[in-house]
């Protein structure tokens, strides 16, 4: 794949899985899964039936990555608007075979 006209080698990007801050593990992990028919396929420690901070989703090719945007213990009642309103909730993270190539080529850009 090239990205520029002048960089015939580029980065070599196989994947891409999007990051999602989430108010709700258990209701996010009940949308994505039981909804739009995703299956998880890794988490952090389990606490409880879908209660664990981060998990990894896949639905054929395509990769989620859900975390908890609050602490257990310091989880508000309801959601801050303003935390999600620039979605700082959202990160995508590129999958790349050699990534020490790939830092290479954005460092010396």
């Amino acid at each position: 794949m090239t990205n520029r006209r002048d960089d015939p080698m580029g980065i070599e990007i196989r994947s891409m899985a999007p990051l999602f801050q989430v108010f709700d593990m258990p209701a996010s992990v009940t949308f994505y899964r039981d909804v739009l028919g995703f299956t998880v396929v890794s988490t952090s420690p389990v606490r409880g039936t879908d209660d664990f901070d981060w998990a990894l989703l896949r639905h054929g090719d395509i990769e989620i990555m859900l975390n908890t945007a609050y602490e257990q213990d310091s989880r508000p009642a309801m959601p801050e608007p303003s935390r999600f309103a620039g979605h700082n909730d959202a990160a995508l993270f590129f999958g790349c075979p050699d990534v020490d190539a790939a830092f290479a080529h954005l460092q010396a850009r």
